[in-house]
C-alpha cells in the first residue's frame, strides 16, 4: 500500500479520536463543569504515569521490531507473543503499584479506580503488530465504530454535574474495547505461540532503551497537568487540557505521517539503502511544513472567538492559551520527523533520548518558576520552550548527516502565504461575532489564501508529494 494511502487512513483515524472529544467538549464542559473537567484531566494525568510505565516503550519497540522482521513470517510470530506476554507482565507489576497508591491516597480515589481501565486496555494494545506491517486500514475502521459508540454513550449517559465518573468510564471502556477489537484480525500475521521457545525477557533490555526517551517525553507532557493540579488547583489543569486537546487535533494531521513512515523507514534502513532513506526524509520534513504552517497560523488566528463558542465562557481563558501554545504545531512537527523518521529507525536511541531530556529539563525548571506566579499560562509558555528546544537539539545533532538545507528550503514559501493567512483572518475573527458560520468562514477564507498563496508563489510540497504516492511497502 503506497505511504500516501497508509497516512490518509492514519490521520483521517487520528483525527478522528481527537475529533471525538472535540464534539464531545462543548457538552462535557457546560455538563461537568470546570471542576469534572478539571478532576479528569488530573487523575488521568495521574494513571498515565502508571499506563506509562507498564508499557515500557513496547509500543515503539514492537512497531520497530516488527518493521524489522516484515519478511520473515515466523520471526513475527514469536517476536509478537514474547513482546505481548512481556507487556502483560509488566502492566501487572504496574497494577500492583496502582493498587498501592490507591491505598495511600484519599482524594479522588474513585475516579482513580476508573481511570484504572486505562491500564487494563493497555495490556491489551497490539496496534504495534500492524503499525509494523504498515496495515492501518484493519485498525482504522474497527476503530471508527468503537468511538462513534463511546459518542453516542456519552450524550446518553452523562446528564448532571455528578457523572464525571460516568464519563471516565466511558472513556476507559472506549479504549479497552478498541484495544479487544484488534485482536480479531491477529490471525492474518501471527500463529499460535509454542511456549517452550518463547523468551519474552530478551525484548526486555532493548525495550526499556526506547521507554526512556518515551517515558521522558511522556512525563514532560503529562507533567504540566499535574503540576497545575496540585500548584494550582484542577480547574487550571481542566483549562490547559481544553487547549491540548484543540492543539492535539491540529497536531494529529500532522504527526500521522511520522507513525505511517517509522515502520517504512526502519524497512529501509535494515535494507542499507541510504539514499532512498534520505529521499523520504527531506520529502517528510517538507510535507510537515506544508501541513504545519497553516495548521499553526490558522489556530492563531480564530483562537480567541473559538473557544469561548466551542466550550463556552467559563472557558474563555483557553483562547489565550491557544494563541501562545499554537507555536509549538512547526517544532512537534519537526521533531516527529528527525525523530520517528530518522534517528529511532537509524538506531540513534541515545541521540534522540538526550533531545527529549533536554526539552523534558526545560519543561520541569520553566513549570516550577513559572506556573506559581503565572498559573495555567506559566505552563503554556513552558510547553513553548521545551518543544522549540526539543527541535534545536535534533538538528544539531543530524546537522552533520543530512543536509539542513534540503530540510528547510521549502520553509519560507509556506511562511509567506501562512503570514499573510494570518494577516488576513485574525482581523476578521476579532470583529465577527463568536457563531459557528462566522468560524467556518475564517477557517474558508485561511484555506483559500494560504492554497492560492503556495501556488502561485510555486512551493514544492506537490513534487515532494508525487515520492509518496509512488512508493508502496513490499
Amino acid at each position: 500500500m503506497s505511504i500516501i494511502k497508509n497516512y490518509l487512513y492514519n490521520v483521517s483515524y487520528q483525527v478522528f479520536i481527537l475529533i471525538v472529544p472535540m464534539v464531545t467538549t462543548p457538552y462535557i464542559t457546560r455538563i461537568l463543569g470546570s471542576d469534572g473537567v478539571g478532576i479528569n484531566a488530573y487523575t488521568n494525568s495521574i494513571i498515565q504515569y502508571f499506563v506509562l510505565f507498564g508499557s515500557i516503550g513496547v509500543t515503539l519497540y514492537g512497531n520497530r521490531t516488527i518493521a524489522f522482521q516484515r519478511d520473515d513470517p515466523m520471526k513475527i510470530s514469536q517476536s509478537f507473543w514474547e513482546i505481548t506476554f512481556l507487556r502483560f507482565t509488566t502492566i501487572f507489576i504496574s497494577f500492583v503499584a496502582f493498587f498501592f497508591f490507591l491505598i495511600s491516597t484519599r482524594l479522588y480515589t474513585r475516579f482513580y479506580l476508573l481511570q484504572s481501565i486505562q491500564l487494563l486496555a493497555a495490556s491489551l494494545d497490539i496496534s504495534w503488530l500492524f503499525m509494523g506491517m504498515e496495515d492501518f486500514k484493519r485498525t482504522v475502521v474497527r476503530n471508527f465504530l468503537v468511538k462513534s459508540l463511546s459518542v453516542a454513550s456519552i450524550f446518553l449517559f452523562v446528564k448532571t454535574p455528578n457523572d464525571t465518573g460516568v464519563y471516565i468510564t466511558i472513556l476507559g471502556l472506549s479504549t479497552l474495547i478498541g484495544n479487544i477489537s484488534l485482536w480479531g484480525y491477529l490471525g492474518h500475521y501471527v500463529k499460535k505461540p509454542i511456549f517452550s521457545t518463547l523468551r519474552p525477557f530478551r525484548h526486555l533490555r532493548p525495550s526499556i532503551a526506547l521507554f526512556i526517551p518515551e517515558i521522558t517525553m511522556q512525563v514532560y507532557l503529562i507533567l504540566n497537568k499535574t503540576m497545575l493540579g496540585n500548584i494550582s488547583g484542577v480547574r487550571s489543569a481542566g483549562f490547559y487540557d481544553s487547549s491540548d486537546k484543540i492543539i492535539k487535533m491540529a497536531l494529529a494531521v500532522v504527526t500521522s505521517i511520522s507513525t505511517v513512515m517509522l515502520p517504512r523507514m526502519t524497512n529501509v534502513f535494515a535494507k542499507k539503502d541510504m539514499k532512498k532513506l534520505h529521499s523520504f526524509l527531506y520529502a517528510s520534513f517538507d510535507f510537515v511544513s506544508f501541513i504545519s504552517v497553516p495548521l499553526g497560523f490558522g489556530l492563531a488566528a480564530i483562537s480567541k472567538k473559538f473557544a469561548t463558542l466551542f466550550m463556552g465562557p467559563e472557558f474563555a481563558i483557553t483562547g489565550d492559551l491557544i494563541f501562545v501554545m499554537s507555536l509549538i504545531i512547526l517544532p512537534v512537527a519537526w521533531t516527529n520527523v528527525l525523530g520517528n523518521q530518522y534517528l529511532l529507525p537509524t538506531n540513534q536511541t541515545k541521540k534522540y533520548t538526550f533531545a527529549i531530556s533536554m526539552g523534558a529539563l526545560v519543561n520541569i525548571v520553566l513549570n516550577v518558576l513559572l506556573i506559581e506566579n503565572f498559573g495555567v499560562m506559566g505552563a503554556v509558555v513552558a510547553t513553548v520552550f521545551s518543544e522549540v528546544t526539543v527541535t534545536t537539539c535534533q538538528i544539531l545533532i543530524v546537522r552533520k548527516q543530512v543536509s539542513v538545507y534540503k530540510l528547510f528550503w521549502g520553509l519560507p514559501k509556506y511562511l509567506i502565504p501562512g503570514t499573510i493567512m494570518f494577516a488576513i483572518v485574525y482581523p476578521i475573527n476579532q470583529v465577527q461575532s463568536s457563531s459557528v458560520l462566522h468560524i467556518i468562514f475564517q477557517i474558508s477564507v485561511g484555506i483559500v489564501v494560504y492554497i492560492v498563496g503556495t501556488i502561485l508563489i510555486k512551493a514544492p510540497f506537490i513534487s515532494r508529494a508525487r515520492l509518496f504516492l509512488m512508493s508502496r511497502s513490499k
